[in-house]
C-alpha cells in the first residue's frame, strides 16, 4: 500500500502534529486518515488535534489492554499505565469472583477484567459523572454489566455488603496543586472530577478505603492506582481501615497499584454503620 494522501500532504500533516508536541505523529496521522469523513473532516480533526484536543476524543475510542474502548469527550481516557491495575486485580482474585468497579469512567477496566478473569460475576460499575456512566453503559452493554450513577458504594444494594471479592477503582489521585502540571490535553479536556484527588491526592481514596471493609467478603481485595509518592501514606490509610496493604510497582510504565486485603476474620457486617 502507498503512503496515505492528504489534502495538504501527508508530510505536512505529520510535521504539524509533531510541532504541536505529538510524539507519535506518524501513527496519529494514520489514525486520523482511517477515521474517514473526507478531506474537510480530516482537516477539521487535524486542526482540533493541533489545538490540543485528545486524539481519543477525535477518534471516539482509546486502545487499552488490546481492546478498543469507546471514549466520549470529557470522559477520562484510559492510560496504558492502568494495565498494572488490571493485572494486579487478576492476580489476587480467584475464579468466579464477584467484582465491582468504582470510579469506572469509560468502563475500560471492567471490560478487560471480564476477558481475563475466570467466570467473573461483574455485578456493577459505578461513576458519579453522568457522561462517564453513559459511555460505560455502551462499553459494557454486551457483558450485561449494569452501570450505576452515584458516589462510590452509595448506589450499591445493601444486600451486597460483605459479599464482594474484588473492588477495583482508578480513583482520582492527582494532588490539587499538581493539576497545573498535567499535560494540557488532560487538564483542558478531561473532567477534573476524574483527576483531582484533593490536597494530597488521597481525598477520594481515603473514603474508598474507609468504606471498603463493609463491602468486601473475607479475603476479598480492594485494588487501586496511586502515585508512587503516595504509597507510604496510603498504606497507613489501608491499615487504619483494617485492610492488609501491599503495593506493586512497574517502573517501565511509571505505574503503582495498591491492594488492601480484607482479613479472613473480618466480616462486612461488623463494619456496617
Amino acid at each position: 500500500m502507498g503512503t496515505p494522501v492528504f489534502p495538504v500532504g501527508y508530510d505536512v500533516l505529520v510535521s504539524r502534529l509533531r510541532r504541536a508536541g505529538c510524539v507519535w505523529a506518524e501513527e496519529e496521522a494514520r489514525l486520523l486518515v482511517a477515521a474517514g469523513g473526507g478531506p474537510e473532516k480530516l482537516a477539521e480533526l487535524a486542526d482540533r488535534r493541533v489545538a490540543g484536543e485528545p486524539l481519543e476524543y477525535l477518534l471516539g475510542w482509546a486502545q487499552f489492554c488490546g481492546e478498543r474502548i469507546e471514549v466520549d469527550p470529557g470522559v477520562f481516557v484510559p492510560r496504558a499505565r492502568t494495565a498494572l491495575l488490571v493485572s494486579t486485580a487478576v492476580r489476587v482474585t480467584g475464579p468466579a469472583a464477584t467484582v465491582v468497579e468504582l470510579c469506572c469512567g469509560s468502563g475500560a477496566v471492567s471490560r478487560i477484567l471480564a476477558r481475563r478473569l475466570t467466570a467473573p460475576r461483574l455485578v456493577a460499575a459505578v461513576d458519579v459523572d453522568p457522561a462517564a456512566v453513559a459511555c460505560a453503559r455502551r462499553n459494557l452493554a454486551d457483558l450485561g454489566v449494569p452501570v450505576l450513577s452515584g458516589d462510590l458504594f452509595d448506589p450499591l444494594p445493601a444486600a451486597w455488603r460483605g459479599r464482594l471479592d474484588l473492588v477495583v477503582a482508578n480513583a482520582p489521585y492527582v494532588p490539587t496543586a499538581a493539576m497545573v502540571l498535567l499535560p494540557p490535553e488532560a487538564r483542558r479536556y478531561e473532567s477534573p472530577a476524574a483527576l483531582d484527588g484533593g490536597p494530597d491526592g488521597l481525598a477520594v481514596l481515603r473514603r474508598l478505603a474507609a468504606a471498603a471493609p463493609s463491602w468486601l467478603a473475607p479475603g476479598g481485595h480492594l485494588v487501586v492506582e496511586v502515585g508512587q509518592a503516595q504509597v507510604e501514606r496510603f498504606q497507613a490509610v489501608l491499615s487504619e481501615a483494617g485492610l492488609v496493604p501491599s503495593a506493586v510497582r512497574d517502573d517501565a510504565s511509571d505505574a503503582t497499584a495498591m491492594m488492601g486485603r480484607c482479613p479472613v476474620g473480618m466480616t462486612g457486617r461488623r463494619h456496617e454503620n
